[in-house]
């Protein structure tokens, strides 16, 4: 399944107004119909049918936003209201949860290396790789993406095809409220080691984010490529490269600085990935 597989306007899906109506009214989860459009929602983001929230169409431009599906994460949280804590025993490991784990991997054409775990209800498509990490509850994993080592992807996070997230990275999960966008780190994004993004923020294609940066929805992020600095939140252009930064700020007991991050350069997208990658971490000493 891919993004070009899903209906064309996941707004008008048929499953929509029963989510939106036990939302509403938990009452009706004691409806078995009700109950059991809350499992089909599941099943279907796990076989990647549908997705919480979906990218900009092809030519639409960079600043074009993804479409948030709030009636999906509605979803989510209600299935945490209906499923009953289990026990999951996996070879010599034990789980205790209301959410069992993904299954069918083989035939899903991707790899998880233990002791990794990606939970139900999240998709990885065709050649996803997750190192010892964790993808959790409504999240999306492209093609071709690999996460690393103690990497974590949150509930709902949308990470897109070809990224590499790097060893002990955070995506953060953006479950509440329903509307709120998701953690997005778009095509071909290199996100380096103990990088976290949270709130929401978007990552552009190819953009290249520097070991230790933190990005939250408050997260000064300053362009100081020019002449005079160029400020911005809860988003990194594409093909930006950014690296960890501080800036002074006055406070009554003196004057500190604060975090922020700074974008010092721009990632080729004439070249391929991978010797753009190395020529972004050269040229302007990002650590990974």
């Amino acid at each position: 399944m891919s993004t070009t597989d899903l209906p064309a306007d996941l707004e008008k899906h048929p499953l929509r107004a029963t989510i939106e109506a036990a939302f509403a009214d938990r009452a009706r989860l004691a409806d078995p119909n009700v109950k059991g459009a809350v499992e089909e929602t599941i099943a279907l983001l796990d076989r990647g049918a549908i997705r919480v929230a979906t990218p900009p169409p092809e030519g639409a431009g960079d600043d074009a936003d993804w479409t948030v599906h709030a009636w999906i994460k509605q979803a989510i949280l209600l299935y945490f209201a209906i499923a009953g804590m289990q026990t999951h025993e996996v070879g010599p490991l034990e789980f205790h949860d209301k959410i069992p784990l993904k299954h069918g991997l083989a035939q899903a054409g991707v790899r998880v290396v233990p002791p990794g775990a990606v939970r139900y209800g999240s998709f990885l498509e065709r050649t996803a790789i997750v190192m010892p990490g964790y993808v959790n509850i409504g999240a999306f994993v492209g093609a071709g993406t690999m996460v690393d080592t103690w990497a974590t992807v949150g509930s709902c996070a949308q990470i897109g095809k070809d990224v590499h997230l790097a060893g002990g990275v955070g995506i953060g999960g953006v479950l509440e409220p329903p509307g709120a966008r998701p953690v997005i780190i778009e095509d071909g994004a290199f996100v380096g080691s103990r990088a976290v993004v949270v709130e929401g923020v978007r990552v552009g294609k190819g953009a290249v984010i520097g070991a230790g940066v933190v990005l939250t929805s408050s997260t000064a992020i300053v362009d100081v490529r020019g002449g005079a600095p160029i400020e911005r939140r809860g988003s990194v252009p594409p093909r930006a490269v950014v690296i960890p930064g501080t800036r002074p700020k006055k406070f009554p007991a003196g004057e500190y600085g604060v975090p922020c991050a700074l974008i010092v350069g721009e990632r080729s997208a004439s070249t391929d990935k991978k010797v753009s990658l190395n020529a972004a971490l050269r040229d302007f000493d990002v650590p990974v």
